[in-house]
């Protein structure tokens, strides 16, 4: 897995900060920004993250780059809705050798990972195959509609990959950039961060969760699983390990 913070909003903290004045002072939009040094800053944010005075951070968006991941996780991804996603498309680019990931309960078992493997092999051997039987279909229909024979074997390879991509697993991995909102990060995190979700997803988020304290540590000091700030959300689910969570976050993230 590979995650890159590809941008973020300029001055984030101050664009924040701004907005919070604008809420809490008799000021127009000329004065909002001014006086705003580092300390005052700091304080509004500060402040906002006390109160729970969360639509100002709105204001700041993260963009990530994503890769090495299976689509079983941007599954799960793109499920968190305030958010803009561009993926690596199986209808657009042919993966003649496509990549996956191997579950680590699998990947520590020879029996299950020899199956696992053989069986990605398989859908590898089937997704060519099938890209060759529907490419020469495709390719004679298009012809017998008087295309040329390279424009023909172009639109007949498209055409080809946009159904032989069915045969591939959720194993397969992806590529994909992510944008977030601050506000929608800080939830997402609280989800996904936690040790009742998916270890894939999970392993992502607090990648994520370390770039974004090194982009903005003020705004993001408290960002991971709702335990970090109080009792377990999870109730009777909860993993019970809220103590060694805290210590892992303030640790190692």
């Amino acid at each position: 897995m590979k995650v890159r913070l590809l941008g973020a909003s300029p001055e984030g903290d101050k664009l924040i900060a701004a907005a919070a004045k604008l809420c809490y002072s008799p000021v127009g939009i000329d004065e909002i920004s001014q006086d705003l040094s580092p300390e005052a800053t700091e304080r509004f944010l500060k402040m906002l993250m006390d109160m729970g005075h969360a639509s100002p951070i709105e204001h700041v968006s993260l963009s990530f780059a994503i890769e090495g991941v299976s689509r079983t996780l941007t599954h799960q991804l793109v499920r968190h809705r305030i958010a803009s996603y561009s993926q690596q498309s199986q209808r657009y680019v042919r993966l003649d050798q496509f990549d996956y990931i191997i579950p680590p309960a699998i990947e520590k078992n020879p029996q299950a990972k020899a199956i696992f493997i053989k069986t990605m092999e398989e859908d590898q051997a089937a997704y060519d195959r099938l890209v060759d039987l529907l490419k020469e279909e495709a390719q004679k229909e298009f012809m017998a509609e008087g295309l040329p024979l390279k424009e023909a074997q172009k639109k007949a390879e498209k055409k080809a990959i946009e159904d032989a991509r069915y045969v591939f697993p959720n194993a397969c991995e992806t590529k994909i950039v992510m944008t977030m909102n601050a506000r929608s990060l800080l939830h997402f995190f609280s989800l996904r961060t936690c040790q009742r979700a998916q270890w894939e997803i999970r392993d992502l988020a607090i990648e994520m969760v370390r770039l974004c304290k090194e982009k903005y540590p003020i705004l993001f000091a408290k960002a991971g699983p709702g335990c970090l700030v109080g009792p377990c959300p999870e109730g009777k689910m909860t993993c019970g390990k809220i103590h060694e969570v805290r210590k892992f976050f303030e640790e190692e993230v």
